[in-house]
């Protein structure tokens, strides 16, 4: 254990030696979305801010919901491409875990403008700011950065401006790190896997749609939970941690995102279906698919994307005792 300066309270050795805190704002959530901004907040090992860094990119699309980020394609039209900002964008993730809110998102994000212009990310690890309040069992109403902004005090001034809300997550990034840095908490970092090529999505017909596809490395191994399986998740009732969960069928959101947030969540991703799957979820339960015939007769618990996507938002930590 290092001694920290600013608390006279000894610091885990084990920990990171510096932090890139960073928000991204996007023109949407699927595959082929493009980043449109993006800040970054060069911490070092004990949370304290050394420098950020902002920039525009012009993501050669529509801008998406303005509504939302506030970012025309006026506003957007000089701004630069992705591969004429990520030499300074890699510069000041080199070395450091990247820390968002919702991790994962932020990092497909990245990984695929990078994957795009046929680079690779310098950052090997990340922290999601979900799981690390989790882990500290913040009392949060729910896990909105601006919730978590509000419990330490931290005020937000432009919700979904990149460099607003990284500056707001790397103020409340600071205490959360010292409070598990108190207790000698393991933080919660998770391999951030680079994609190894891209392909974009084909033009379609007249009169066709298409899914958009990408070439992704092949199958890998997820990490099993650490918790026991506390059983069948219940309807009305929180998902907790050890759950397992299978996906069947298509997405609206890649399934490698939905796999990420339901392992930092604490569950385990299932790639069968058993009697001691706790919870299958499919857009489409009335597909003939094995896993859906299985769940129908063991009885095991069907709900769609979107009804997942809100149980991921408050999953129970796991039981305790014996």
């Amino acid at each position: 254990m290092l001694e920290d300066p600013t608390t006279a309270a000894p610091w885990p050795a084990a920990y990171p030696s510096g932090y890139a805190v960073v928000d991204v704002e996007t023109t949407g959530l699927a595959r082929d979305d493009r980043i449109i901004s993006a800040a970054v907040y060069r911490l070092d090992a004990r949370g304290e801010v050394e420098d950020h860094w902002y920039t525009l990119v012009n993501p050669e699309r529509d801008p998406g919901p303005v509504w939302i980020h506030g970012l025309t394609s006026d506003a957007l039209e000089g701004a630069p491409l992705f591969p004429e900002i990520a030499e300074e964008f890699s510069a000041r993730l080199d070395g450091r875990v990247l820390v968002a809110h919702n991790a994962v998102f932020d990092w497909q994000m990245i990984a695929r403008e990078y994957a795009r212009a046929a680079l690779t990310p310098p950052v090997r690890q990340r922290l999601c700011t979900i799981a690390l309040s989790k882990e500290l069992a913040l009392p949060l109403p729910n896990h909105k950065l601006e919730s978590l902004a509000a419990h330490f005090g931290v005020v937000q001034q432009r919700a979904h401006d990149a460099l607003d809300d990284a500056r707001v997550l790397a103020e409340a990034f600071r205490p959360s790190l010292r409070a598990a840095a108190k207790d000698s908490m393991r933080l919660p970092l998770h391999e951030c896997r680079p994609l190894t090529e891209w392909s974009a999505p084909p033009s379609p017909g007249i009169g066709r749609q298409y899914s958009p596809q990408t070439n992704w490395r092949p199958a890998r191994k997820l990490a099993p939970s650490p918790y026991p399986n506390p059983g069948r998740y219940e309807e009305g009732r929180p998902l907790r941690q050890g759950m397992r969960v299978a996906f069947s069928g298509d997405t609206s959101t890649e399934r490698e995102l939905l796999e990420d947030r339901a392992v930092e969540a604490g569950l385990h991703v299932a790639t069968s279906l058993s009697r001691l799957t706790s919870l299958l979820v499919t857009n489409d339960p009335d597909s003939g698919t094995s896993k859906v015939v299985k769940a129908k007769s063991f009885g095991t618990p069907i709900v769609d994307e979107a009804a997942f996507g809100q149980l991921l938002r408050d999953v129970a930590p796991a039981a305790t005792g014996g």
